[in-house]
């Protein structure tokens, strides 16, 4: 039995999402990833409606006339959202926090899915797995999705990437879209798990992040600790100096993430709590589509 209280959440969720899906898959998502879900079926005869670009030129040669690849699309994609639920993503220094945003941007990419009858799965992940639940289609899977977003109170605190990408790569034997929604904070080089786990599947990775972790504002008095290991610092009187410190090991510490990405050559968007998360989805996708035609 679902409390009330969780049940209201999770609709409200869905609610709040179902307008922002419809513009995620006008189009967008499917162009995206239909090309990641089909297989070879035969060649045909070129004709003038045709792509010239699906031409297949050594059948051509051998018949003497134009003949194209004909492919078949798979029925169903699998996609899987990879959340990471370390202490760092309960931070928030607005209305909410960043693993608010998360399963905001997981509820878009879950029904956006379903939508298009794919398969959905989720991990839930810290320096441990939280939490797996197998990709699956339909509406009543995906609303059980969020409620454990919702709902989980995860057992550990840090945060370790390359263990959440190994397991996946041991769980998943088919090819997927791998939706990686994490803040990146981690201590570790992920890069070599991350160019890996990307050559065997399809990964996105989304970034969280809070205005304050990219630009402390000046202030007298401040008190700050590591949700993580607990580490505590206390600063009287920050001067602009102090502040534009801070601003800078915050700016080293997002790029080196960022790099990581790039050098596995993983598509990277940033999303910053507060902000429309919409928005920088889609551009992406259609940037993607741009890419792929």
């Amino acid at each position: 039995m679902i409390p009330k209280e969780l049940f209201k959440q999770v609709k409200k969720i869905e609610i709040r999402t179902r307008r922002a899906v419809d513009d995620i898959t006008a189009g967008a998502y499917r162009s995206v990833f239909k090309g990641r879900g089909i297989e070879f079926d035969e060649v045909r005869e070129y004709t003038q409606d045709d792509d010239v670009r699906d031409i297949d030129w050594n059948v051509t040669a051998r018949m003497g006339s134009p003949y194209i690849k004909k492919y078949i699309e798979e029925r169903e994609l699998t996609v899987l959202l990879a959340i990471d639920a370390s202490a760092s993503s309960s931070y928030g220094s607005g209305l909410k926090s960043k693993h608010d945003c998360a399963v905001e941007i997981a509820a878009l990419l879950a029904f956006s899915a379903i939508r298009n009858n794919d398969k959905v799965g989720l991990l839930i992940f810290t320096d441990k797995i939280e939490l797996y639940l197998p990709p699956k289609s339909g509406k009543m899977h995906g609303l059980r999705l969020i409620r454990e977003l919702v709902a989980r109170k995860p057992e550990s605190k840090g945060t370790n990437i390359s263990f959440a990408l190994g397991n996946l790569m041991n769980v998943l034997h088919k090819k997927a879209v791998i939706f990686l929604i994490s803040d990146l904070i981690d201590e570790g080089d992920f890069s070599k798990l991350l160019m890996v786990a990307n050559k065997r599947h399809d990964i996105v990775s989304v970034r969280i992040l809070d205005p304050l972790e990219m630009k402390w504002p000046k202030a007298a008095f401040a008190n700050l600790s590591d949700s993580e290991t607990g580490a505590f610092l206390s600063f009287n009187g920050w001067s602009r100096k102090n502040c534009e410190g801070f601003s800078g090991a915050a700016a080293e510490l997002h790029a080196k993430s960022a790099k990581m990405c790039s050098r596995a050559k993983v598509d990277l968007i940033d999303l910053t709590c507060g902000e429309d998360i919409v928005k920088p989805l889609v551009k992406f996708f259609r940037k993607r589509e741009g890419n792929i035609r």
